[in-house]
């Protein structure tokens, strides 16, 4: 997940520096986990408002999925319906062997 230091709801809020740092930060997050984990894709989203699932109302963010092929459709992860094939400590510690080297 991408977010900006700044509190806001609004995605037209955000100056374009911080914009276009966190498309950076986008960008260099799917180089981590292509180069980590080696996923097929990923959806990439952003959910502005209530009504269109954002959990953090006040806070405007970013999410990053990775997907692989066979995987379901991304619906289950809105409806906090999840298959965890790795432990999020394990998952962790691969992700930061790279990130060193591609957040420089």
């Amino acid at each position: 997940m991408i977010a900006p230091n700044i509190h806001t709801s609004e995605l037209i809020s955000i100056p374009e520096a911080t914009s276009s740092e966190m498309w950076y930060h986008v960008t260099k997050s799917i180089d981590l986990l292509k180069k980590s984990i080696n996923p097929d894709g990923f959806n990439i989203g952003i959910n502005h408002g209530k009504v269109a699932g954002a959990g953090l109302e006040s806070h405007v963010h970013i999410h990053i999925i990775p997907r692989w092929s066979g995987d379901t459709n991304f619906i289950p992860i809105l409806s906090d319906t999840r298959i965890i094939s790795q432990a999020l400590k394990e998952t962790f510690e691969v992700l930061k062997k790279i990130s060193n080297k591609i957040f420089e």
